[in-house]
Formats: structure tokens, sequence, C-alpha cells
């Protein structure tokens, strides 16, 4: 069992940064892949990024990549979104998830935990 809980999120500026953290709690968090996805209004949960259990390996979508960064730190059971150069288009809640595999999954029902959910807002 893992429980997830997101923060960090907000209202900016076009061109700003943000930085979201997932705090997990449990004991086989570091065996999880870990990932980011988010939803717009009207729109379907899509695929962010995802990081390997030990952080070695990360996959982006093309529509984030060179913008955003995705880190881990197993021993404060923590993952974090640094957004930087922030587009009005990145707007929406993001979720963290965690997926019992090694992998790195890009669809979300390989996920079986995720958090609450947390808003970016990005005004033109």
């Amino acid at each position: 069992q893992v429980q997830l809980v997101e923060s960090g999120g907000g209202l900016v500026q076009a061109g700003g940064a943000l930085r979201l953290s997932c705090a997990a709690s449990g004991r086989t968090f570091r065996t999880y892949t870990m990932g980011w996805f988010r939803q717009a209004p009207g729109k379907e949960r899509e695929f962010v990024t995802a990081i390997s259990w030990s952080g070695a390996s990360t996959y982006y979508a093309d529509s984030v990549k060179g913008r955003f960064t995705i880190s881990r730190d197993n021993a404060k059971d923590t993952v974090v979104l640094q957004m930087n150069s922030l587009k009005p288009e990145d707007t929406a809640v993001y979720y963290c998830g965690a997926a019992p595999t090694g992998a790195l999954m890009t669809k979300s029902p390989s996920y079986n935990y995720w958090g609450q959910g947390t808003q970016v807002t990005v005004s033109s």
C-alpha cells in the first residue's frame, strides 16, 4: 500500500516555473516506478513523465521535454517535478502515481496508486 500527497501547485505567469512534490508513505515506495500525469478540464488524463525506482531512467512526453524535470529521493520518499518555461497549455490538475513495475509506464491504468492532485494554472 502506498499513499501519495501532492503539493506545490499554484498560479504562475507564462514563462515562469513551479516545483511540484509528491510525498509517499509505505514501505515499498522505493520499488515503484513513479509518474506524473495531468488532466485539463474536459480532457482525458495524460502522461507527463515517469522515473524508474532507482531514478536512473526517466521518460517525458514530447510536450514537456526540455522544460520539465522529474527526480526522486528514496531516502525521503519524495518525487519532485520541476516545471520551467511554463505555458498556458500546461494548465491542469497534476497527479502523482505509483506503478508496481520496473518499466517506465505511460498509461494511467498501469498505476495502482494516485494522489489527490494539485492545480497548476498558467496565465498568458
